[in-house]
């Protein structure tokens, strides 16, 4: 059985912008320097504490722990707007579709989004039926931790070599490699393509389509 793991900003949904926001207006009313948008697409998958610590300068620590509860509060506000979205690439809707029916495939998640983010996205996406296991930020360490990979396969009995880390970001390649998954990078997202190479990558999927291939399908 192969255990696929999809990370989900910038891999299943296009989050950045509303990422992004969310984090300036944070940043904004607490008087601390807004960050450009490339700044934010590249703490983008870590654990929300520890990217806003690297994101800010600011050690972790209580105001840390504050400007976090703060971005919560603010994402939750966003969320509940009328034109609020976490749109999907183009392709992934087809992409799980296809993978849903392979008999000798499980599909999960492992994202630095908290469960409530986790919960939101699969709603959303109709996800729920499909997605058999999900490790996030409030079940485990961050990224590039092995902890979400290894989680994932005690849960499911799916033998580490046989699992596909599915992820837009080096923290992805690299929680792969230190699980000992094989890490599958995208071209879609946050990191660019040789980043992702450098960080272990075994290849980059150009279109999400191209992992049926990758995977014998």
């Amino acid at each position: 059985m192969k255990l696929v793991l999809f990370d989900c900003d910038g891999t299943l949904v296009n989050s950045g912008g509303v990422i992004h926001r969310c984090i300036a207006e944070t940043f904004a009313n607490a008087g601390l320097r807004v960050p450009e948008l490339s700044e934010t697409q590249e703490i983008i998958g870590l654990t929300l504490n520890l990217a806003i610590s690297q994101i800010s300068g600011i050690a972790m620590g209580a105001e840390v722990e504050h400007l976090t509860e703060q971005y919560k509060k603010q994402f939750t506000v966003i969320r509940q707007e009328a034109g609020f979205d976490e749109p999907l690439y183009e392709g992934i809707a087809g992409l799980i579709d296809a993978l849903a029916v392979q008999d000798d495939i499980l599909l999960g998640m492992v994202t630095g989004k908290s469960r409530r983010g986790v919960r939101s996205v699969m709603e959303r996406h109709g996800f729920e039926p499909y997605f058999h296991v999900s490790r996030c930020a409030d079940d485990c360490p961050s990224k590039p931790h092995p902890a979400m990979v290894l989680e994932c396969c005690h849960e499911t009995g799916c033998d580490v070599s046989q699992t596909f880390v599915i992820g837009d970001t080096t923290y992805d390649m690299m929680m792969a490699g230190s699980a000992g998954a094989t890490a599958i990078g995208v071209n879609w997202g946050y990191h660019k393509p040789e980043r992702l190479s450098e960080a272990g990558a075994a290849v980059i999927l150009q279109y999400p389509l191209d992992l049926l291939t990758k995977l014998g399908c």
